[in-house]
């Protein structure tokens, strides 16, 4: 499955603690990384991408890599099914740093945000 993966208006990924979730509205899966060197997935997931990526800024497990530098991206996806099969394909292809409970479902393929 082809989705369109989210980035700032110039085209950068965005800083998950400080850019502005006005306007965000919808639900999609999503991943958050940090841009240490090298670079590693710490989370993915699934839902109400606003309430998520606000719940994120919080959470002790994935602040901890903060000093790294958190970056996020996420695609808008429609049904939960497709999203529950996306989230299962992006943890098992990036093993997250956080997280093990990820949908029991059939992997859905996606193109990766970083190609």
């Amino acid at each position: 499955m082809q989705v369109t993966w989210i980035k700032s208006t110039t085209n950068e990924w965005l800083p998950l603690n400080t850019f502005n979730l006005n306007g965000v509205s919808g639900n999609g899966v999503y991943v958050i990384w940090h841009a240490g060197n090298p670079s590693k997935v710490v989370y993915v997931g699934e839902g109400d991408i606003a309430a998520r990526l606000t719940a994120h800024r919080t959470n002790a497990a994935i602040q901890k890599y903060a000093p790294h530098g958190l970056l996020v991206t996420w695609a808008y996806v429609g049904t939960q099914a497709h999203r529950d099969g996306i989230e299962r394909y992006l943890a098992d292809n990036w093993g997250p740093l956080v997280g093990d409970a990820h949908p029991d479902v059939v992997p859905i393929a996606v193109n990766s945000p970083w190609s």
